[in-house]
């Protein structure tokens, strides 16, 4: 469980560098983070890529989870 927080947190707030825009604080980004893995993960998988194993495997899905999150959080947002 810890281990999932901290690359929850670590891809929430890459995300929030990666994505124009402020992040969404601690709590916001591992909140994202922890579902961008999931999303990361469901894309992953739908896609047929075998993602990278391992803490680093584990940031990049989440991360390109949360990045997809962020990107469609900022769209509602200027709707």
């Amino acid at each position: 469980m810890l281990y999932w927080i901290i690359v929850g947190i670590i891809a929430g707030w890459l995300a929030g560098k990666l994505v124009r825009g402020a992040g969404f604080g601690l709590i916001g980004d591992l909140i994202l983070g922890l579902v961008g893995g999931l999303v990361g993960g469901w894309i992953f998988g739908a896609l047929g890529i075998a993602g990278p194993n391992g803490l680093i495997g584990g940031i990049i899905i989440a991360t390109v989870g949360a990045v997809i999150l962020v990107w469609i959080s900022h769209m509602i947002r200027e709707a």
